[in-house]
């Protein structure tokens, strides 16, 4: 058990009161068997992390107990609030009052003290602000002479004063503040300036501030990695295994420039393969609490937007010497898998290399050798060994389904932009046999070395996925069985077999694509975890991630420990305890930035979504219902986009909302999910991302 766990344990004890912190502080030091200087930073850590609470002076108690909790406080522009719990058992959301917050805004962590109200339910008083929004982004206004912020996110029901700064800004400008609070109000100062409050870039880069991201790094990681070197030294590659005269190359997007994996095939004599997945041993050049390692665990992934890349590691690193770039030596993690004929892995290796990249392939060009049509010169040359790891791709893919790994036909948007960086089109993007291919061999490396390393029993970081909880696919079945489906009941244990059932019976109609986003929402979500809890969606008992060690996180933290194994061979009690210690919050600040660069890059996905829609206002489309609510329809466009039909709009009509069929039905009309139905853009707003349509008899 860490300090801090044992701090935890201590304060838990409802008789501890003491008359100032140096008792305290002298009591644990006692109890711990620890020096001063590590008692107060970690005693510190917890009040900053609302894990401890002063309740009354001298009075320290752990969170959550004695009635108080923390969380997050979602604003209302109406002044109110609620708090979303965390690490807590309640699954509701507590009303906090106008007169009760504190002064929280949207998004600050907050300690509350819960309360009962026996005619509204549940409702909670802030205590404390124990974690404030550091940042937030907004137009510039003015009244008299006086400088104001109107915050974008529109859940902050008041506008922001202004302090005055180095930084030149005027009316209008979209800009980045600084929140500074004191005990009666908050202001701010403006830390960047964005540019006009109608440039469609500045509105991009707003939401990724909103987000507390950022393209630049700090100047001492930029020193930094300036300093590692950008060739493969000699000295490096002693007791590595030397693959460099092996047929090894990388398969990406056009686009790509971090190239994380690599992958080489050979047939063996007995009919199976010999399958390589070469990862960039990022490891050899990030080392443990670096400043460059500092900030990579800060940032835990790279972000992805239509128009740039938010790099986890600096591009000196991400795109250079960690990158398997073609035709450069470069150092390697490689899992050699030796895999029977059947498509299972009878043995495999896990070791460090160095490789050299015979070629950068590309999905395009590899899809046309996989389907017989004439590549350019460098696929070409690979082509054997292209067809053979498709050989093998198709093998592996029957192999999940029959186990009952659920693949989700799931579009993603694509972007094309002009010359000056603006979006000119979006579609769906394409997904081929020539991605699938890289997918299973991915797949199948990870789950490997994360066999290897749980049955070792050394600690590690695990991408889970828990089984779906039966009373939340009970509403997604009994809206299926409304489309006229007939399925089969759940079971008691929901297996992915059972939903690999459901999308094969509603495969092939106009509502498939749909079905399969419910389904998945009706799952629970993948996050990382020092504990294995096995891969439901993939159907696995063993699963991690480690073939992207540049651009996230726990793939650079198992690669530490997989190579600090290979170099020890046997890990003391005591390392063990700290790697425990290191693998719950690399898989905890993970899990929260993965989830964070999701909603960003969704929301930067339709703030171009609406600047594209803004220029077809009165065009006439077809689309496809998605959902449908007591107050309209969304429908999805054959482009990806996506907009809100209100039930005011749609033919005049007496409209019931049948909420498990998720149907609209009226005398005369209905609309359900699944729906073909034709629409006309009738407004757009690029501020709020958000696109309505009007109906088309």
């Amino acid at each position: 058990m860490n300090i801090k766990a044992k701090i935890l344990e201590i304060l838990s004890k409802d008789s501890l009161v003491y008359s100032g912190l140096n008792n305290l502080f002298c009591f644990l030091e006692n109890s711990l068997d620890a020096n001063s200087e590590q008692v107060k930073r970690n005693f510190f850590e917890l009040v900053a992390s609302g894990d401890l609470f002063e309740i009354k002076k001298g009075k320290f108690i752990t969170i959550p107990s004695h009635g108080y909790a923390k969380g997050s406080f979602i604003g209302n522009a109406k002044g109110f609030g609620f708090c979303k719990f965390d690490g807590t058992t309640s699954e509701k959301d507590l009303f906090v009052p106008g007169n009760k917050t504190l002064g929280a805004i949207d998004g600050d962590k907050v300690i509350v003290k819960i309360g009962y109200d026996g005619l509204e339910g549940g409702e909670c008083e802030v205590v404390s602000i124990y974690k404030s929004v550091p940042h937030l982004v907004g137009v510039v206004t003015k009244s008299n002479s006086t400088f104001f912020l109107e915050p974008d996110n529109q859940n902050i029901p008041f506008k922001i004063r202004l302090l005055n700064g180095n930084l030149k800004f005027q009316k209008n400008d979209r800009v980045v503040i600084e929140v500074r609070r004191n005990t009666k109000n908050i202001s701010g100062l403006v830390i960047e300036v964005l540019g006009h409050c109608d440039d469609i870039k500045a509105l991009e880069l707003g939401i990724i501030r909103e987000h507390e991201l950022f393209e630049t790094f700090p100047e001492n990681v930029v020193e930094a990695s300036k300093k590692i070197p950008k060739t493969v030294k000699v000295e490096q590659k002693k007791n590595r295994l030397d693959l460099t005269a092996e047929e090894i190359f990388t398969i990406d997007g056009l686009d790509a420039k971090d190239l994380d994996d690599a992958v080489s095939i050979k047939r063996l004599k007995n009919g199976g393969y010999e399958l390589g997945v070469h990862i960039a041993d990022v490891g050899e050049y990030v080392k443990r609490e670096s400043v460059i390692d500092e900030e990579a665990f800060k940032r835990a992934t790279s972000v992805y937007f239509p128009t740039s890349v938010l790099p986890m590691l600096p591009t000196s690193l991400s795109n250079g010497i960690c990158s398997l770039n073609e035709g450069v030596e470069r150092l390697t993690l490689s899992c050699i898998m030796q895999i029977d004929k059947n498509g299972k892995v009878i043995s495999h290796q896990i070791c460090e290399s160095v490789i050299k990249s015979v070629g950068r392939l590309n999905y395009d060009q590899v899809y046309k050798v996989l389907t017989g049509q004439k590549a350019d010169a460098k696929h070409e040359k690979v082509k054997d060994s292209l067809l053979i790891m498709h050989e093998l791709s198709k093998l592996l893919q029957a192999n999940r389904k029959k186990e009952g790994s659920i693949d989700f036909e799931i579009g993603e948007s694509q972007f094309v932009f002009d010359e000056k960086g603006l979006a000119i089109d979006v579609k769906k993007r394409e997904r081929n046999d020539a991605h699938r291919l890289i997918e299973d061999f991915m797949v199948l490396a990870n789950e490997t070395v994360a066999k290897e390393f749980c049955i070792k029993g050394i600690p590690f970081v695990y991408r889970v996925h828990e089984p779906s909880k039966k009373e939340k696919l009970a509403s997604v079945c009994e809206f299926i069985k409304g489309l006229g489906v007939r399925i089969p009941p759940i079971p008691d244990d929901v297996t992915p077999d059972y939903y690999q059932t459901l999308i094969k019976l509603t495969d092939g109609n106009t509502y498939s694509e749909t079905v399969n986003k419910i389904l998945l929402r009706s799952m629970q979500k993948a996050k990382y975890d020092n504990k294995n809890l096995g891969h439901f969606g993939l159907a696995l008992e063993y699963y991690c991630h480690f073939t992207s060690p540049i651009r996230r996180y726990p793939d650079l933290t198992i690669h530490r420990i997989i190579k600090e194994v290979l170099h020890k061979k046997a890990l003391s009690k005591t390392r063990i305890e700290e790697l425990k210690e290191f693998t719950f919050e690399s898989s905890q600040q993970s899990s929260v930035m993965e989830r964070n660069a999701d909603r960003a890059e969704r929301d930067v996905d339709d703030l171009w979504k609406a600047y594209l829609m803004k220029e077809k206002v009165g065009e006439e489309f077809e689309g496809v219902i998605t959902s449908v609510t007591n107050y309209g329809l969304f429908i999805e466009l054959e482009n990806s986009v996506e907009g809100l039909l209100r039930i005011e709009d749609l033919p005049q009509d007496g409209y019931l909302f049948f909420e498990k069929q998720l149907k609209l039905k009226g005398t005369k009309y209905a609309f359900m999910i699944g729906d073909k139905i034709k629409i006309i853009v009738q407004n757009v707003n690029i501020f709020t991302r958000k696109v309505d349509f009007g109906y088309k008899n």
